[in-house]
């Protein structure tokens, strides 16, 4: 209890001290902050892929889509009008301040009506993870069928596994749209037992490759989606580096990413910050202190204050069996470090990205840091997979706009609409970022249908199996999908799910 007051104590701080003039009033002063805009590319990327989505609104704020000049960024440009459409909050009002915003998202309950249907995955090492199926009040005890065409979107969480009112709400959009969302928890997260004395590494997709293979063992009809909150894009940009054109996945999106994972574990928060994050996770990890002492230096784990103390002291340790040295000390020793990071780096295979990317990102993140410095530019200018959609404003998957303000005080309201009728899109309780998600992702979906169905009436033309060689094409798809039923017998054998009702 003192240790949750103290870190209460050292928030106000941070609130009032750190950011300053530089997100107090929600502004920002900083000249290299200003001129990104005016740096991010090149003439061409510009005309081709800000040029339409760029706007300035009534209220001063603006949005520009970055990427490579392609066909499918002339397509989204022309279909994804929500891009264009984000008017910040503004004035004297605690949501035009990025840090307070940030903060409101990730720590302020949200009085939901989304009931959630645990699986529990038994992983080959005897470890487990759980995906947590969204589903409305109503239809909680309803197992979705496995011939569901129905779409699902995989959420993966920030990588210190806490459940915040962004991950509900995408959750409650998801379901609105029509998709089964499913939230991933990697080991000891959210709940999920600590069975192994291994835990998930910050960019080893391994864990969630094999919760992949499950969902496309239960779901083998429908899409699959992801998106990923702050750090947790870490570990889905490495599954679809790692997997290529083998992720299973249609599109993705990051909202607030980091990407230089390793500079900003070592300098890319303020202290007070790193420290409450830090303590976060010794608390989550403090039931398994006497197990986890077999394979670590626990005093070191849970006397470190910083982010990079407490990621050193869980996988860079001799002691510990996904380290790389061979000694047995129990320390840290020299380049352990930098080789976690040569495995762990989200970008280290970025180039093998073969589906669509949107990062939603803000200038004044104070989370992420500097733009400049934290934002790789030249990613979204060279890879045409990659799509980065940069506002003036929004703070740390905040995104605050003018109309929800409206929405704040009838919150429960809106939550009792939506259990009784979760089919009507509700406009207003939906998150401008949560928006410029599901009109990605069926802007990109109808994108690829139009190709599928100009090559496959080139193919008719071509006279090359006639009307056939169309429902061969059309089921190319669907047939590496077949392989699910071989792997699926390993996934029966691997997989002894449990299902349990949380809220």
């Amino acid at each position: 209890m003192l240790e949750w007051l103290a870190a209460f104590c050292v928030l106000i701080l941070v609130v009032f001290i750190c950011p300053g003039t530089k997100y107090l009033l929600g502004l920002d002063v900083s000249p290299r902050r200003l001129g990104v805009s005016r740096q991010v590319g090149c003439k061409d990327v510009r005309s081709v892929c800000a040029g339409g989505a760029e706007g300035t609104d009534e209220k001063g704020g603006t949005v520009a889509l970055i990427c490579k000049p392609s066909a499918l960024a002339k397509y989204l440009q022309k279909h994804c009008r929500t891009f264009s459409r984000f008017s910040p909050s503004s004035g004297w009002t605690w949501r035009a301040n990025a840090f307070l915003q940030s903060a409101y998202e990730a720590c302020w309950p949200w009085e939901t009506s989304v009931q959630f249907v645990r699986d529990n995955l038994q992983l080959n090492d005897d470890g487990l993870v759980s995906l947590d199926w969204a589903v409305s009040s109503h239809h909680r005890r309803r197992r979705t069928s496995s011939h569901s065409t129905s779409p699902v979107l995989l959420i993966i969480p920030n990588s210190f596994g806490k459940i915040t009112r962004n991950v509900i709400k995408l959750c409650e959009s998801a379901l609105s749209h029509g998709y089964l969302p499913a939230v991933f928890n990697r080991r000891s997260h959210n709940g999920t037992p600590l069975t192994t004395l291994k835990l998930q590494q910050f960019g080893d997709p391994s864990d969630l490759r094999e919760a992949v293979r499950y969902i496309r063992y239960r779901q083998p009809a429908g899409r699959l989606y992801a998106v990923s909150e702050s750090s947790g894009s870490g570990l889905l940009l490495s599954y679809l580096g790692e997997c290529g054109s083998s992720s299973y996945m249609t599109a993705a999106v990051c909202l607030s990413p980091v990407f230089r994972c390793q500079s900003w574990f070592e300098n890319g928060l303020s202290w007070p910050l790193q420290w409450v994050l830090a303590l976060y996770q010794k608390i989550c990890l403090s039931r398994y202190r006497t197990a986890l002492g077999d394979v670590m230096e626990t005093d070191a784990l849970f006397s470190s204050c910083s982010l990079r103390g407490v990621e050193e002291a869980l996988f860079c340790q001799s002691g510990y069996s996904g380290s790389t040295s061979e000694t047995k000390s129990g320390f840290s020793v020299p380049g352990a470090w930098d080789a976690y990071w040569e495995r762990n780096e989200p970008l280290r295979d970025v180039d093998e990205v073969a589906i669509p990317v949107l990062s939603v990102c803000a200038k004044d993140d104070p989370i992420r840091g500097d733009a400049m410095s934290s934002l790789p530019l030249e990613l979204f200018e060279t890879n045409p997979h990659f799509f980065l959609l940069l506002t003036d404003r929004g703070g740390h998957c905040g995104f605050s706009t003018e109309s929800d303000r409206s929405v704040h005080g009838a919150s429960s309201a809106v939550g009792s609409v939506f259990a009784t009728n979760m089919s009507r899109e509700d406009s207003n309780g939906t998150k401008w970022s949560h928006k410029v998600m599901l009109e990605f992702f069926r802007a990109t979906t109808d994108f690829f249908n139009a190709e599928e169905r100009a090559k496959q009436l080139a193919a008719r033309r071509r006279g090359l199996g006639g009307a056939s060689g169309g429902r061969s094409f059309r089921y190319r798809s669907v047939s590496t999908c077949k392989q699910v039923p071989a792997c699926s017998h390993n996934i029966h054998a691997i997989y002894n799910w449990q299902r349990s009702y949380t809220r």
